[in-house]
């Protein structure tokens, strides 16, 4: 049995999305253990320095209370939605997880994939955008 599990969930602050964080959050992550938000931002031009410095590599995992703070969400570019951090942060106090989120800038499909070959993650939650089997 694993001790120390890392559930990542993909999430893009989309309804689909806030579906699969919930889904995970109740049927899969267990108390003590860490959750690691993804989230893909479109390439661009950043003017600020932290998006630049981690643009290949993604962002340094971010602690939820720190991603809570608009001056940090802000300052990697990203406007998560108060409901996904509400969720969040409630069911972090009931469980007695970790949660921390990992930014990436990019192409979604390419970068969620390189973070599974560099987080050591058990398992990985992703939503189906609302397609259906056929458009997926």
């Amino acid at each position: 049995m694993e001790v120390d599990r890392r559930v990542g969930v993909a999430v893009d602050f989309s309804a689909c999305s806030k579906k699969a964080l919930k889904w995970a959050l109740d049927n899969v992550v267990r108390d003590g253990d860490h959750l690691i938000i993804l989230t893909v931002l479109p390439e661009g031009h950043y003017e600020e320095g932290e998006m630049q410095l981690w643009e290949t590599t993604g962002s340094p995992l971010i602690p939820l209370s720190e991603f809570s703070d608009p001056s940090i969400s802000k300052k990697y570019g990203v406007k998560p939605d108060a409901e996904t951090l509400d969720i969040v942060n409630c069911v972090a106090r009931q469980k007695d997880i970790v949660v921390v989120m990992k930014i990436y800038w990019g192409d979604a499909r390419e970068k969620i994939c390189e973070a599974i070959d560099n987080i050591p993650l058990s398992c990985l939650v992703i939503g189906n955008r609302g397609l259906g089997k056929i458009k997926r």
